[in-house]
């Protein structure tokens, strides 16, 4: 067990009174249009992380078309998939003041962008910025969103459908790569990209499906979710009143802020009613500036809740559980994406090339990767097991196979080992349910967004970290055991944090009630 959003000390409102009524369940939560929001996520990360997961196929063209080193040209891949994840934080702002609909449409556009302007490259640079830059913050401002509606909308089925809709990642890795070999290969290379991001377009049709649950809709399930973790007080690892003092928004502060916002707009309200008997045009700048102050009062709201939740009395940073689950981050990404790298090579050591031909290993990990987020979102959601207990083990399974995997010299053994990968980094569809766990829904975009940010690093520095080992010692099995080390003191950190300070079971008990 670990500590729930409550241990943060976010302030939910007063329960209580709505508890004690009764509560019509909304057919939208674990059903109606929330399998909407799954095909929606699910479409995302076909047409996001599958395409990807494909630029092995562009990255060849871009080879022969510049003429530059491999190491260079491999930043444009690593800038698009690293910034796609390292801007969460960043656009948790804009889903704060816009909401996930709008976010999720403008990304959808920016990455459409993206994509067709990369078709008049002139050269390698010229692809850092439309492809790595535009096409991956386009990919971040609606990867992020599908990931946090989807946890909106589910509160029973959460981890089956984080896993269903993660499945995007494997099928669009296999649709994603033989499209773009057919597209190269009878358009070109810059037709393709161009082609590609029409495609992209339906991003924004996917960002569409993205409604918003009403504010009522979301206090239902609070109360719902509420109520469920209230039956397992006993076992919180934190005092809730010791960790409230820490961590609960000033509600003084939130009035000061509704008094001054509605100040702003009676001025403005009042500046209309005196301009009705005026011209047309005094009519029309009044309008703008009725629009100008409510988007400020917008922006300054939404600003203001992003900034307290990173660096305010509730910081999200104040939860050493949520702490010791970030610098896990930091090491997860890199161990999965490095036997993708050095893989092929591995296998053309050991002089298995034909057998891997026939099937690649890669293939292995991929097949078995859509089924381990399945088959693990549906372990979690069972009532007798606890999702942060199946993250633990697959991360444990997942370290243990990366530090072995060298150690492997026979095709058998290594697809033993890569379907043994593929299916514990199933884990993956599990990363936001245990962030909202422990957070809670209101706070799941800005927190899950500093999660995948870590993701983005780990991602962007993680395989040019592994070519250097392999440049000083001249052997790949280095980056394996060293990346695997790291990620082992990243699994560390999330066995032992939740028992750092944990106070003795009497005094918590007497303290919660008094709460």
């Amino acid at each position: 067990m670990y500590p729930s959003r409550e241990d943060i000390g976010y302030d939910f409102g007063d329960d209580s009174k709505v508890g004690s009524k009764p509560i019509k369940p909304n057919p939208n939560i674990d059903g109606g249009w929330a399998w909407m929001i799954v095909l929606s996520s699910f479409l995302v990360h076909i047409l996001i992380m599958g395409s990807q997961m494909a630029l092995g196929i562009l990255n060849m063209e871009w080879l022969e078309e510049f003429n530059q080193s491999r190491g260079l040209t491999a930043w444009v891949s690593s800038l698009s998939m690293g910034i796609t994840l390292i801007v969460g934080p960043f656009i948790g702002l804009f889903i704060t003041m816009c909401g996930c609909r709008k976010t999720a449409i403008i990304g959808g556009i920016l990455n459409a962008l993206g994509w067709i302007l990369s078709a008049y490259a002139s050269n390698v640079h010229y692809l850092f910025l439309t492809f790595g830059v535009t096409a991956g913050v386009g990919s971040g401002m609606v990867y992020l969103p599908a990931v946090v509606m989807v946890g909106q909308y589910f509160q029973k089925r959460r981890a089956l459908a984080q896993g269903l809709s993660t499945t995007g990642t494997g099928f669009g890795a296999f649709l994603m790569t033989a499209l773009l070999k057919y597209l190269c290969r009878e358009f070109g290379w810059r037709n393709a990209m161009f082609i590609q991001g029409a495609i992209s377009l339906n991003l924004c049709v996917c960002g569409a499906l993205m409604r918003p649950l009403s504010h009522k809709d979301v206090n239902e399930k609070y109360v719902v979710r509420r109520n469920s973790e209230n039956n397992q007080a006993k076992a919180l690892s934190h005092s809730a009143e010791t960790l409230k003092s820490n961590g609960v928004i000033s509600e003084e502060t939130d009035k000061k802020e509704e008094a001054t916002n509605e100040e702003v707009l009676d001025s403005v309200k009042h500046i209309e009613t005196e301009g009705k008997s005026r011209s047309g045009k005094s009519m029309y700048g009044l309008l703008v500036l009725k629009t100008a102050s409510q988007l400020t009062v917008t922006v300054r709201k939404g600003f203001g809740i992003w900034y307290s939740s990173y660096f305010g009395a509730a910081s999200l940073f104040t939860n050493r559980v949520f702490v010791a689950f970030v610098i896990w981050a930091l090491f997860a990404y890199s161990s999965f994406v490095i036997p993708f790298i050095h893989l092929p090579e591995i296998v053309k050591q050991y002089n298995l090339s034909s057998q891997n031909n026939i099937f690649p290993l890669t293939s292995i990990i991929a097949i078995v990767h859509i089924f381990g987020k399945v088959i693990l979102g549906i372990i979690s959601d069972l009532p007798c097991i606890s999702t942060w207990n199946v993250f633990l083990m697959a991360n444990v399974t997942l370290v243990t196979c990366i530090l072995t995997l060298p150690l492997m010299q026979t095709y058998i053994s290594l697809a033993v080992i890569c379907a043994l990968i593929g299916f514990s980094s199933g884990y993956f569809s599990l990363m936001p349910v245990v962030t909202e766990d422990l957070v809670g829904t209101k706070h799941l975009a800005n927190a899950y967004g500093i999660i995948i940010c870590a993701n983005g690093v780990s991602a962007l520095l993680g395989p040019p970290f592994a070519g250097w080992i392999y440049d000083i010692t001249h052997k790949y099995d280095f980056s394996f055991y060293i990346c695997g080390l790291l990620y082992l003191v990243g699994i560390l950190f999330l066995f032992i944090q939740p028992y750092i300070g944990k106070k003795q079971p009497q005094e918590k008990s007497t303290e919660e009630e008094q709460v």
